[in-house]
């Protein structure tokens, strides 16, 4: 099977979008926003070796690779819309394993009301993605990292300190729930510790956390420094409750800009940081 086979396949099993006026198979994907909506632009690669291992099913890589990228559109309070997918493979990659990858990553896909738009695929010595996501959200409704002020409490969406490799759940329907009521949000990809400090720094404020939900068999460590967990981080008015299934873990606080502590001392900002 030769690219324009596998371009061809991938066109007939993805679901069109009425909003779409131009998809695979053109030099450029036409994509017609409605009016009074701000558009949400997310990238997000997947590197073989780094965010899965070359072992897992090629279904589940490619639904992993989606899902990242939705994680940061929900944590935007967005619905997504359109995607690109660029994918690379090495040698060892068959035909099948390609289509399994593009299964996996359609079923998400139309769970979730995205559309593939296009991409591109070749060759290299390791499979490599680039995920990129078209979201939308009712225009200056978009949830932010710079709102949180003091007296605000801290809340997650789910346990953390998952392993790294569980299946992800992109929290779109909470991310919209949050519009309006969330005074920041961002999603926790790289540890609790790492990414209240940019929330924090973001909105030049500190934080104390009180308690951290965590998953079965995780540690306290693993929750703050792991990363992978792909929950929702926000914060709410001093007067608000988080919606059903959220778990408040601490309070915003007048202070040096991103400083954060739990249990009386200082937390260092460290995570997953591919550059650390």
């Amino acid at each position: 099977m030769n690219e324009i086979d596998l371009v061809d396949w991938i066109k007939r099993i993805a679901a069109p979008s009425p909003r779409l006026v131009l998809g695979i198979g053109h030099d450029c994907a036409v994509f017609r926003p409605k009016p009074g909506e701000d558009l949400l632009l997310k990238s997000d690669q997947l590197i073989e070796a780094v965010h899965f291992r070359p072992d897992q099913p090629p279904a589940a890589i490619g639904e992993r690779a989606l899902a990242r990228a939705l994680s940061d559109i929900a944590a935007a309070g967005g619905d997504p819309e359109v995607c690109l997918v660029s994918l690379t493979v090495s040698k060892r990659q068959t035909p099948d394993w390609i289509k399994a990858f593009f299964r996996g990553l359609l079923r998400l896909a139309k769970r979730t009301g995205t559309a593939l738009a296009g991409g591109d695929l070749a060759r290299a010595d390791r499979v490599y993605c680039d995920v990129m996501v078209c979201g939308s959200v009712p225009r200056g409704k978009a949830l932010r990292r710079d709102g949180a002020r003091p007296g605000d409490s801290i809340w997650v969406s789910g346990r953390l300190g998952k392993p790294w490799d569980r299946r992800i759940q992109p929290r779109l329907a909470l991310g919209r729930q949050l519009r309006g009521l969330a005074t920041a949000c961002m999603d926790l990809s790289d540890g609790l510790a790492l990414d209240l400090h940019r929330l924090t720094k973001a909105s030049g404020v500190a934080a104390e956390i009180d308690r951290i939900p965590l998953s079965r068999g995780a540690t306290v460590e693993r929750a703050l420094h792991g990363g992978e967990d792909y929950e929702l981080l926000f914060t709410l008015p001093p007067d608000a409750k988080g919606p059903r299934g959220t778990a408040r873990i601490g309070s915003i606080l007048p202070g040096r800009s991103g400083l954060i502590r739990f249990r009386g001392s200082e937390v260092e900002p460290k995570g997953y940081d591919h550059f650390g």
